[in-house]
């Protein structure tokens, strides 16, 4: 479902879509039809594909219903049908989201969720790849900077002076993970004859987030279904002259958590170990 909503994306970049399931024919058609799904769902007999991909869930008993099952992932394909990309959490329970590649692979800017955030000497807009998520969704904040002319400030790796970071609040509703910084550029300081690394005018530093499961985040969501995560922009901005003392902006993100489809196909299409 999550794939549907960002189909027009994919088709933009001239990508198509398609899904691979051990599930039958008849089973995938049902849910394509309940659910709106208008792309391709590959019915995958005895997990063969599968098990050539490297990707069968052994973490399933053999004796279960739903042995077969894939780890969850999605594979980026060339033209001539070569795998240049994969993603895939350790946690079957964890997934990359589309919008979350679209973001990584493609750098399509994150459109959702978005606030903008005025610091003294930069701007920013904060912004997300979704506004409703579910249990394990991995998403991708972005954070976008506008820093005012003839401003700088520093960036990971400099000795001496306070480098811009991205902190999250720690909170049950999310695992947050490593900041994406852009290469920086060397600015040669001559007042103090210094070479720095430094980032000025426009960037983009990016992060993913991985949604808690669900046992974790229900009792977080508001009567709306909403929930939050926050964090905080530590910098210190300098001009041709001066530091000026360092900041902290306030970030925040608000998200509608969807519930997880326990809808089963009819009995006649459920699927069952012939193991």
């Amino acid at each position: 479902m999550e794939l549907q909503k960002n189909k027009a994306a994919f088709d933009k970049l001239g990508l198509g879509v398609a899904a691979i399931s051990y599930d039958s024919v008849e089973a995938l058609h049902n849910f394509a039809e309940r659910r709106g799904i208008q792309f391709a769902l590959l019915s995958d007999a005895g997990s063969k594909t599968i098990r050539a991909l490297n990707i069968l869930n052994d973490t399933v008993p053999a004796d279960s219903a739903f042995y077969g099952v894939p780890f969850p992932g999605m594979f980026i394909l060339d033209a001539q049908g070569r795998i240049v990309a994969k993603y895939f959490e350790d946690d079957y329970r964890e997934r990359f989201t589309a919008g979350d590649i679209l973001a990584r692979q493609f750098g399509i800017a994150p459109a959702a969720a978005k606030t903008d955030v005025e610091g003294k000497q930069l701007r920013l807009t904060a912004s997300a790849t979704a506004t409703s998520v579910a249990p394990g969704h991995r998403v991708t904040l972005a954070l976008d900077i506008d820093l005012k002319p003839n401003m700088h400030v520093y960036a990971p790796g400099v000795e001496g002076y306070i480098a811009i970071d991205w902190a999250m609040k720690a909170t049950d509703a999310a695992k947050a993970h490593d900041v994406t910084y852009p290469a920086s550029e060397k600015l040669y300081l001559q007042a103090i004859d210094e070479t720095v690394p430094v980032y000025r005018n426009h960037f983009r530093l990016t992060r993913d987030v991985t949604i808690a499961q669900e046992a974790k985040i229900k009792p977080l969501v508001d009567a709306s279904g909403n929930f939050s995560v926050e964090g905080t922009l530590r910098y210190q901005a300098c001009d041709d002259r001066l530091c000026y003392v360092p900041q902290d902006l306030p970030l925040k993100w608000t998200f509608h958590l969807d519930d997880l489809d326990r809808q089963r196909v009819p009995a006649g299409m459920q699927h069952h170990s012939d193991h």
